[in-house]
């Protein structure tokens, strides 16, 4: 370009640049991305950030690498598109991966776009949004690739519990490319379209002789509903960028701050009738924990987590007059709302979460206790359920826990009972408080008296009659402070959202240290 020119000329050469850069990979490619029902890396920045909001950085960079006659081909941008923009009017750092160009694949200059708005996020205290669509590592650029993903798990760690960090996998996603977004805080996925995995269905063929497809290995649903490394599996593009926009709405910018407050039209003092009758008087009666949750919170609006992985227990966000809170409970329709290996990791994740972000926490207790036998046991269930201990333990967020039926054993202590610092613990005058169900503690307590009995079978039934009146209720926990109030169903909504009022001022510190040792 001539120093002489016009600035017509130099505006016309930098328009010029800027179409060429907006090109993607040409559209013969553009034209294949769509074929596949997947918008590309520029449409679908447009689509989940507000109208004309997006500020590119890094437009003109290319690849600097030599090998493999890599120096014939180059695009603008370098296969990602990097920037920030706002979502509802609040700010968020963004990068889409480019598939039209070398496959996404992540390069040195491609790694190095990403790192410097990770950094810009982190100083300026905003989320970071990653929509991934990768086949990983650039090959042709060897070590310098590798170096260049290093860099983006430095600065996830490093972002952790700082700001928020979003990841969408809208395409294949393998090798080093699953790493960056397994350290971020959720993961959406697109049915069909997108796949995680370590190594590719080939090479485990070849190494372990394993046949198995894209989808049964690395595929939204197997994610979301077996592995549990994405919270969610959206039905396409647009479901999975307007996911995430949702997510958003409930989130605070960073760590420093309290989540957005919503304007909120449903009364405070809202009776919630409906719960004298959803919660079953029988301990053996199943019913919808969700519906619990619906009734209590605004609007009847529950923006659930992980909906398909261990679905015996419930995690999400929702609203109480009009502020964000995470809600954590146990669900009596699966395995009766029992507390397994993947629960407790699913719950525990959640917990931390919120506690790094200010999120107060809801959390709604019927758990019979921790799922038993020999797989469980071999599995590390007493390794894994300790997670959610102590999640709940290292919590300080405001805290507010209502025991609806079962909370028995260890089980009970776990779900933020007032010996695990929670603030305001209140229970249904249908809760059950005890070490164990009454059927087994009187097998253990009572085994001589029964099998000294006339009628063992008579003796039995009395002895259970006993137990439930003195320990399957609330009122020995009330007795001792540790529940603080017996409440009427109906009352829940307005008893919780006062508790999380009073809450607001809570301040609570754990002891100074580096770090703790979480079982892992």
């Amino acid at each position: 370009m001539s120093n002489d020119q016009t600035m017509d000329q130099k505006i016309k050469f930098l328009e010029d640049k800027i179409a060429l850069a907006e090109e993607a990979g040409g559209k013969d490619r553009v034209d294949k991305q769509h074929g596949r029902g997947k918008l590309t890396a520029r449409e679908r920045i447009e689509f989940i950030l507000d109208n004309e909001s997006f500020v590119e950085l890094d437009k003109f960079v290319e690849h600097q690498n030599y090998n493999f006659g890599m120096e014939k081909t180059k695009f603008l941008g370098d296969g990602v598109i990097t920037g920030y923009g706002k979502i509802d009017g609040r700010q968020v750092f963004v990068y889409a991966q480019d598939f039209t160009i070398f496959g996404g694949a992540l390069g040195l200059a491609h790694a190095r776009k990403i790192t410097k708005i990770m950094d810009m996020a982190v100083q300026v205290g905003c989320p970071v949004i990653g929509l991934s669509d990768s086949g990983g590592a650039r090959i042709q650029e060897g070590v310098r690739g590798l170096a260049g993903y290093a860099e983006i798990f430095l600065r996830n760690v490093q972002a952790s519990g700082v700001i928020p960090q979003l990841s969408a996998i809208m395409g294949p996603s393998a090798g080093g490319a699953v790493y960056s977004p397994a350290m971020t805080d959720f993961i959406a996925m697109v049915k069909n379209t997108s796949y995680m995995f370590i190594t590719g269905p080939d090479v485990v063929k070849s190494v372990t002789n394993e046949e198995v497809t894209q989808e049964e290995l690395g595929g939204a649903d197997m994610h979301s509903s077996q592995s549990g490394v994405a919270q969610f599996a959206a039905e396409n593009d647009e479901d999975c960028l307007n996911l995430l926009r949702e997510l958003f709405t409930f989130l605070p910018l960073n760590n420093m701050e309290d989540p957005p407050i919503l304007k909120c039209d449903d009364p405070v003092d809202r009776k919630t009738d409906k719960l004298k009758d959803i919660v079953p008087t029988n301990p053996n009666k199943p019913y919808d924990m969700k519906e619990v949750i619906s009734s209590i919170v605004d609007n009847d609006y529950f923006f659930e987590v992980a909906e398909n992985y261990a679905p015996n227990i419930v995690v999400g966000f929702a609203r109480l007059n009009g502020k964000t809170v995470g809600v954590v409970g146990n669900q009596p329709n699966v395995l009766a709302g029992v507390l397994d290996i993947k629960s407790s990791i699913k719950g525990a994740r959640f917990v931390r979460f919120c506690d790094c972000f200010n999120i107060p926490l809801l959390t709604l207790v019927d758990v019979p206790g921790f799922l038993p036998g020999v797989d469980q046991e071999l599995n590390g269930i007493i390794l894994h359920s300790a997670k959610l201990l102590y999640a709940y333990c290292e919590a300080t967020v405001p805290r507010v826990t209502v025991i609806t039926r079962k909370a028995y054993g260890g089980a009970y202590d776990v779900m933020s009972s007032k010996h695990l610092r929670g603030d305001i613990n209140l229970a249904f005058p249908t809760a059950e408080i005890a070490v164990m169900g009454p059927d087994g503690a009187v097998n253990i307590v009572n085994r001589k008296e029964i099998q000294n009995a006339k009628d063992p079978v008579e003796e039995k039934a009395k002895l259970v009659e006993e137990y439930k009146q003195l320990f399957a209720n609330p009122y020995r926990a009330a007795n001792l402070g540790y529940i603080d109030e017996v409440l009427k169903p109906e009352d829940t909504r307005i008893r919780v959202i006062r508790s999380f009022e009073m809450l607001e001022g809570k301040r609570q510190n754990n002891p100074p240290k580096k770090h703790g040792l979480i079982p892992l």
